[in-house]
């Protein structure tokens, strides 16, 4: 039996198990998926050394940046990105090689495209870790200008307390990629100017659980075209399991 899995910390809130696991049970494959909760990434070498037979890891928050030291191999995309969230196992005269990519790339873009309208122009994007790289990647393939937006400022970001209405309002995507609104925080949302919303905004947040977060029910009582991260997840695990499989 090939047995796959998905190291971060916490799991609790995990997609991955629960869709493979079906996956598995409906395609009557062999093979088994489970949680590796990883308190501290240096436990990943323990995690290799106990499970000798892995066949596929996917990697989630926190590690999706810290990850790539671990790693023999990053594929062009997620050297590109500098975040990994799969990992595959090859053989080679010298042991076990670990090359790191990134699907969140393609379950990101194959999940926004069908939203986008010509007005889509410029995004903001709520976050820095690993997703938001993803994110970033794909908007600049899609010729779509964006501006990060964190807690604290830095070279390449803003910060909320600068993200006035105005900003807002010329900026009719915008993605949040931080964990604000997840189960089990679901009273949280990104502390943006809602009221400078339209029916001319799109907001994508890539949190899934629960499918309406605060950020996207206060988007829509504004009229704003609201898409949960729930479709790009299962497009991200269908590109890993391509990946494991050597399927083009």
């Amino acid at each position: 039996m090939r047995r796959y899995g998905l190291i971060g910390y916490p799991l609790g809130h995990s997609f991955s198990a629960s869709y493979f696991r079906e996956k598995f049970h409906q395609e009557g494959i062999d093979a088994d998926y489970r949680n590796f909760p990883l308190e501290q990434l240096a436990d990943f070498k323990e995690l290799l050394h106990r499970e000798p037979g892995l066949s596929g890891l996917n990697v989630t928050v926190p590690y999706k940046q810290e990850i790539i030291p671990f790693l023999d191999t990053l594929s062009p995309t997620s050297e590109s990105v500098r975040a990994v969230n799969t990992i595959s196992f090859r053989k080679n005269r010298g042991g076990m090689e670990l090359i790191g990519d990134n699907t969140d790339v393609t379950g990101f873009r194959q999940s926004l495209e069908e939203y986008l309208k010509p007005h889509h122009t410029r995004a903001l994007v709520l976050g820095t870790g690993g997703s938001s790289k993803a994110v970033i990647y794909v908007l600049e393939q899609l010729g779509i200008g964006c501006t990060l937006v964190s807690r604290t400022s830095g070279k390449a970001c803003i910060t909320y307390r600068e993200l006035d209405e105005e900003r807002v309002a010329a900026t009719p995507l915008i993605v949040n990629t931080t964990p604000l609104g997840m189960h089990p925080g679901p009273e949280t949302y990104p502390d943006i100017p809602y009221r400078a919303l339209s029916p001319e905004h799109l907001l994508f947040d890539l949190v899934y659980n629960p499918a309406r977060t605060l950020f996207l029910i206060k988007g829509e009582k504004q009229g704003a075209r609201i898409v949960n991260g729930h479709q790009m997840l299962i497009f991200q695990a269908e590109a890993s399991w391509k990946i494991w499989n050597g399927i083009a």
